[in-house]
């Protein structure tokens, strides 16, 4: 599941044209008949019938009573063989002219509705229009002008509002209009009763629905289509609406009434309607079959009213013509259709606005709960929802700063204690060292020391020592990194590397730190400080990695006689010399031995060891020239070291001396003419094998 969502459309027109149809599907119904009753040839024969009731015979009064706007007079029929009661009303208004006026006010309200749509489309169109042409550049993929984006970002929220109250002013100018025809009416006929004014009251709730179709159509698209792409994810994390937070109880209280209340009212007013009162015959007599008609298995009981000394009220009674009952039929048919419409969109809308943030609410958790990264979510509501999105966003921020105080916290401790050494001890975190955790590897052994850095420092205050080793460090620290090496602590000016896997890494990091020295050499210079130098000496064995101390304070370390030896290979940098001295173990472990310009430099039994060490030096850490030199002698240093350890010391002596003639820097050529020539004025030592046995430490 995804909601990365395309870029919408923008509704205006469709809205509007939509919403006027079906307040058109409302009050066409009872239009329609507004416009049937004044047809020629209905009221030709209306007034024929009048004609027919006027030309019967009168009969004696008995009873006359005066209403608002009609004459009522009741007369008993006493013609041999009819029987009955006369009921003689009179209307006060010619018939014709009062549905000449209501299909005049019908007409002129039809117009004016027309003519207030029209202008209210136009100002529908230009207010919409920097909407939909920012989201045609949107899709289209083009820039938006800051103008543009600034106007739509401001106008957005307030948007249905708009369009509602721009549509809604048709309807309201054109029940306005509807207001003023009805009050300038003749006032002779009652206006609370005309089938205009009755009209008016459809047209009113069809106009407060289309208002309210409107306002929640656009509010809708809104809150699920268009935020996304105005505002900022940042900006969305909280509510981006200004007015007061609402209920999710008010929203289903309106779409109850949008759906329900309001369409039944319509179905109640065209119910209302349909009902004709008797006086509104126009009738100068009502015979038996008319009874039977109007009250039908009542009549019986009605009749006896009618007969009855006092049935003055009888004119008010109600019941449903022919015309009026199709009227009703159709007007509560098309009630319901629209009713229909309106649930299915407020059903989908409901659904949409509580359902669609949930989900996507969910889904960000989801993402959030697989510790992939921090997942935020669109406040799209103003209501409950909106505050639970609100509050997971506000949630999701605290977590994302909690994680990432642990990170930086976590990387903070990779400075003291390398990850390498949690991954080789087989931990996700710090948090899961214990005491005693510990692992055996094979690595190979980095040691390297600053050459005479004590009689250094003594030139330096103390900030100075600081900064001259931090920035010393930093320079060799990346790249013992990049050869997939680690450091694993700092002593004083000397540091301990680790080395997994192939040995070249080890010694591939040993003449590169060389090379950063050089570098870091000419920077002093240039500074006008005095430059360094130093000795790498590197070993490869078993090792003991693991953690040590105590509950309270805990180390990680190595534990290893190779640690040791590695130590002692780097002191012996000073007294040979030399650049960079690697064990004979380091040496066999090469995979390709030719990739490095080396020589066997001495069998050396070390301060602390038991068993001798073959050592060798690695000439690439040397400067450039001082390595030419080493590589042009390195034949005849071989073969006086050979003759070195078999003894025959006059020879040794006249190579080494030659050597050094040809590379007057050699210091291991120094030292073995140093060595030659003690055993020849002093002889051979008694235990001598050839093993230089080591008593200081360096």
């Amino acid at each position: 599941m995804t909601y990365q969502k395309r870029i919408p459309e923008f509704y205006g027109f469709r809205i509007y044209a939509l919403s006027t149809l079906l307040y058109l599907l409302l009050v066409l119904p009872f239009a329609g008949f507004l416009i049937l009753q004044n047809l020629p040839a209905i009221i030709e024969k209306r007034d024929s019938l009048i004609s027919k009731s006027d030309v019967s015979s009168p009969a004696p009064t008995i009873i006359t009573s005066d209403t608002n706007n009609s004459q009522i007079d009741f007369n008993v029929n006493t013609e041999p063989g009819q029987s009955g009661v006369t009921l003689n009303i009179g209307s006060k208004t010619d018939s014709n002219q009062v549905n000449d006026l209501q299909y005049e006010q019908l007409s002129n309200s039809f117009s004016f509705l027309l003519k207030s749509l029209l202008i209210c489309f136009i100002g529908g169109f230009i207010y919409n229009f920097p909407f939909k042409r920012y989201f045609r550049r949107k899709r289209l993929h083009r820039v938006t002008s800051d103008k543009l984006t600034a106007f739509c970002k401001k106008q957005l929220l307030i948007s249905p509002w708009v369009n509602a109250g721009i549509l809604g002013a048709a309807y309201l100018a054109t029940l306005l209009y509807m207001i003023m025809l009805i009050y300038q009416s003749p006032t002779d006929y009652d206006i609370s009763n005309t089938l205009f004014t009755r009209f008016f009251f459809i047209s009113l709730f069809s106009s407060l629905l289309t208002f309210l179709l409107v306002y929640f159509w656009e509010k809708h698209r809104v809150n699920t289509k268009y935020i996304d792409f105005l505002y900022t994810k940042e900006e969305l994390r909280k509510r981006v609406f200004k007015f007061r937070i609402g209920k999710i109880r008010n929203q289903f209280w309106i779409s109850s009434a949008m759906t329900t209340l309001l369409p039944l009212s319509i179905v109640i007013v065209y119910l209302s309607m349909s009902l004709t009162k008797i006086s509104e015959l126009n009738l100068t007599s009502l015979t038996d079959e008319q009874v039977q008609i109007l009250f039908g298995r009542y009549s019986n009981l009605f009749k006896m009213v009618v007969e009855s000394p006092d049935p003055e009220g009888l004119g008010d009674l109600f019941f449903i013509n022919v015309t009026d009952g199709f009227i009703m039929l159709v007007g509560i048919g098309v009630g319901i259709f629209v009713s229909f419409i309106y649930l299915l969109l407020f059903v989908k809308w409901s659904t949409l606005d509580i359902v669609f943030p949930l989900k996507e609410l969910l889904y960000n958790m989801q993402k959030t709960g697989e510790g992939k990264t921090i997942n935020y979510t669109i406040v799209r509501n103003n209501d409950e929802i909106g505050e639970i999105a609100e509050g997971y966003n506000e949630m999701s921020a605290n977590l994302e700063k909690y994680i990432s105080d642990i990170s930086m916290m976590n990387e903070a401790y990779y400075r003291f204690v390398p990850r390498q050494f949690l991954e080789f001890l087989g931990k996700e975190s710090i948090l899961d060292v214990r005491l005693g955790d510990q692992v055996q590897k094979e690595m190979s052994v980095l040691f390297t020391d600053i050459r005479d850095f004590t009689a250094m420092s003594e030139d330096m205050t103390p900030k100075e020592n600081f900064d001259f080793l931090n920035e010393y460090l930093s320079s060799m620290e990346p790249v013992i990194s990049r050869n997939h090496g680690f450091i694993d602590k700092y002593i004083g000016d000397s540091i301990m590397a680790l080395f997994v896997g192939n040995v070249e890494n080890a010694i591939d990091a040993a003449i590169e730190m060389r090379s950063s020295l050089a570098d870091f050499n000419l920077q002093r210079k240039l500074e006008n400080k005095t430059p360094t130098n130093s000795g790498i000496g590197i070993h490869t064995g078993n090792l003991m990695l693991g953690v040590v101390g105590g509950h309270g304070r805990m180390d990680g370390t190595v534990v290893s006689d190779a640690v040791n030896l590695a130590s002692r290979i780097e002191g012996l940098t000073k007294m040979y010399g030399t650049s960079i001295i690697i064990s004979q173990d380091t040496l066999i472990k090469l995979q390709d031995p030719s990739r490095y310009n080396y020589r066997f430099l001495d069998v050396v039994k070390v301060k602390g060891k038991k068993e001798a060490a073959y050592i060798f030096e690695i000439l690439d850490g040397e400067p450039e020239d001082i390595k030419q030199l080493k590589i042009l002698t390195k034949p005849d240093f071989g073969r006086a070291l050979q003759l070195y350890k078999s003894k025959d010391f006059d020879n040794a002596l006249d190579l080494f001396k030659k050597v050094q003639k040809i590379n007057p820097y050699d210091r291991a050529t120094q030292l073995y003419i140093i060595r030659c020539k003690n055993i020849l004025e002093f002889g051979i030592p008694e235990d001598w094998d050839g093993v230089e046995t080591i008593r200081d430490k360096y």
